[in-house]
């Protein structure tokens, strides 16, 4: 038992490699033996790779071509494709769409946008929208007092408050016998026209939509129409938003 105890390598005593005497700290830290083993096996594998190049050189014939060598440039020491002349051009979004969907899945949806986008234009009639050319409205007078004294609100027969308005503008007829539906305090009003800002915000995405969604129906079309082996000649190359064009060979039918 005492032989065990004594083989017991939790009581033995851990050997200590000294360090770095006082009087030869300005050389810096001591190397360890596991220090230059990692030295020593970088530096061996270093020396290796530089022989099995050097051997690949001897060995290379030198006639040999590839056609990678004339198309490819380097960049920052790793080797690049150059880019073409008829490269494609494909967004991250499109290439994910094309691969994993066909293109009836792409029109399905395609035909769904246009239909939503046709019920918002339905319910906000584009009147006040941002960005869109404001109507001109030409008042003719045959003189030009008339035209110095030409008030709009009474040429409209409505009141001041109305005049910028380009819907919903009563007469003073209509504001004497009816009464006035719907909100009419200033909050209410700002609420409103908050949120049919909002709308237009969305009919603007869903119309950038339903464009992305055709661009990609397009280029899936000509990809299909590629695999056919008539003989055909690329027109215009592929862009972001528009597929490439080719011409065809006219084939006659028997």
């Amino acid at each position: 038992m005492s032989s065990f105890r004594k083989a017991l390598k939790s009581r033995q005593k851990n050997h200590q490699e000294r360090s770095q005497p006082g009087f030869r700290k300005h050389l810096g830290f001591l190397e360890k033996k596991k220090d230059y083993k990692l030295r020593a096996d970088d530096y061996h594998k270093k020396q290796n790779t530089l022989a099995a190049l050097q051997k690949k050189a001897l060995d290379k014939n030198p006639d040999e071509f590839y056609f990678k060598m004339i198309s490819s440039k380097l960049e920052d020491g790793v080797h690049v494709a150059k880019k073409g002349k008829w490269d494609v051009e494909v967004t991250d979004e499109q290439r994910k769409v094309m691969r994993t969907q066909d293109i009836k899945y792409v029109e399905m949806k395609r035909v769904a946008e246009a239909k939503k986008i046709e019920r918002l234009k339905a319910e906000l009639h584009l009147l006040d929208a941002k960005g869109k050319d404001k109507n001109k409205h030409t008042f003719f007078v045959d003189s030009k007092q008339e035209v110095q004294s030409f008030d709009l609100a009474n040429h409209l027969n409505t009141v001041p408050e109305l005049v910028d308005r380009v819907f919903n503008r009563p007469t003073l007829q209509t504001l004497e016998t009816k009464s006035i539906q719907g909100a009419v305090d200033p909050h209410s009003l700002m609420k409103f026209a908050k949120q049919r800002k909002h709308q237009y915000g969305i009919l603007t995405q869903r119309i950038d939509r339903e464009k992305k969604m055709f661009v990609i129906s397009q280029k899936i079309q000509t990809r299909k129409d590629l695999q056919d082996k008539t003989k055909k000649v690329r027109v215009s190359k592929e862009k972001h938003d528009a597929p490439a064009v080719y011409k065809f060979d006219a084939k006659r039918k028997r």
